[in-house]
């Protein structure tokens, strides 16, 4: 059980932008929209903000310009950029600060129009591009996509594990039952000209067309637009806030890259998870929600073993009976908004997992776990089986 004394700073206001297809929209527009509707949902306004963490994603540059942008003086201005999990390793870092007495009121957000300029996020080539460098010279003159490197992963799970093509499509079962039912997701999917939008079987997953072997069409991340941000205030902030707090009781932070004998099916939770557990103070099998990185199915499946969830090479046992649902009673319920998969995923989909996350714990999800307490949230950024950070936060109600 978690001790009062760890709950110290609190997510309080939360925003998520509604639209997957944004045209005539900026992502600077998309954030600070968010960031705006963030601190109304807090009750808070733009002047008690003295803590910025920004990606530095969007036109303009990062915390310094925002900062600008909005017209504030923060005390703390954190641009740690680590691809998709910059908002995770964000939360850990205004935990931190808050802790210390440098903040009170921080702010965590992002903005992304990738649909609408066509970033070819998993399909362009990763490598390549700019100056010859040190880490790229093995991969370099060959072109490797970056949905060519998950294919590797999954490839190799498969080999050492016996991990089949079914057992990665549960995932993508799932998390389309929990779009279908997210207004704002099956909105998204029509704006985006999806095919056959409706809950998935297993067979339709592996009759959807390959993209990269042995990952198929349903098991790789839309492009989308989108964004949204988050509040996150000390205890004494928390006392007059306008919604339930959800505590941030754990925070753990990892990387993980190539090396001679290393093994590419263990990703960077595999550090990041015991850190966060052990400073909440719980175990995986508490956990009620799970929102982990879905960029494809396999980056799910890495993840979920390497916190804890089950070991490798067992999906095929856990995910049997739809238990990977919200509404199974089982432990976790799995990216219940739809994940990147069916919901949206502008190019860095981490904060969306805190949003979510949040939502479960104030018991304001459109597919809501039944007394939801505990959730984690797990960020990737980078290359699965290649150089990449995790984040792990857990994430407690009151």
């Amino acid at each position: 059980m978690v001790t009062q004394q760890q709950r110290q700073a609190a997510i309080v206001g939360i925003h998520e932008y509604p639209l997957r297809l944004a045209p005539g929209r900026s992502a600077l527009q998309i954030k600070t929209t968010s960031i705006i509707a963030a601190l109304r949902d807090a009750g808070l306004q733009l002047k008690d903000v003295d803590a910025i963490y920004d990606p530095a994603e969007t036109e303009g540059g990062g915390g310094l310009a925002l900062s600008a942008y909005l017209g504030i003086r923060p005390r703390v201005i954190d641009t740690t950029a680590v691809g998709g999990s910059s908002f995770e390793f964000h939360v850990a870092h205004a935990l931190r600060d808050i802790q210390a007495g440098r903040a009170n009121v921080a702010v965590v957000s992002y903005g992304s129009i990738a649909a609408s300029v066509r970033r070819p996020i998993g399909t362009g080539n990763v490598t390549g591009a700019g100056e010859a460098n040190w880490s790229g010279n093995m991969e370099d003159p060959y072109g490797l996509t970056l949905i060519a490197g998950y294919a590797m992963v999954a490839h190799r799970h498969m080999h050492q594990y016996g991990t089949t093509s079914a057992d990665l499509a549960e995932i993508s079962v799932a998390t389309r039952a929990h779009a279908m039912r997210n207004p704002d997701a099956v909105r998204g999917m029509t704006d985006l000209a999806f095919e056959n939008i409706r809950e998935l079987t297993v067979q339709d997953v592996l009759e959807s067309r390959i993209i990269a072997d042995p990952l198929h069409l349903l098991e790789c991340c839309m492009v989308s637009d989108g964004g949204g941000a988050l509040i996150i205030a000390n205890k004494d902030v928390v006392k007059d806030t306008k919604q339930p707090p959800v505590w941030v009781i754990g925070a753990g932070e990892g990387i993980k890259y190539r090396e001679n004998g290393g093994d590419i099916t263990v990703s960077a939770a595999a550090q990041s998870g015991p850190a966060a557990f052990a400073q909440a103070g719980v175990r995986p099998d508490e956990i009620d929600v799970a929102m982990i990185y879905d960029s494809f199915t396999i980056t799910v499946t890495t993840m979920l073993e390497d916190l804890g969830f089950y070991k490798k090479g067992e999906l095929g046992d856990f995910a049997k009976g739809n238990r990977f649902r919200f509404d199974t009673a089982l432990k976790p319920a799995l990216n219940t908004d739809g994940g990147g998969l069916s919901s949206n995923h502008p190019g860095m989909r981490g904060i969306f997992l805190l949003l979510e996350s949040t939502r479960q714990l104030r018991g304001q999800s459109t597919s809501q776990v039944a007394n939801a307490r505990l959730a984690v949230a797990h960020g990737n950024g980078g290359q699965l089986g290649a150089a990449h950070a995790g984040s792990t936060i857990i994430l407690a109600r009151d």
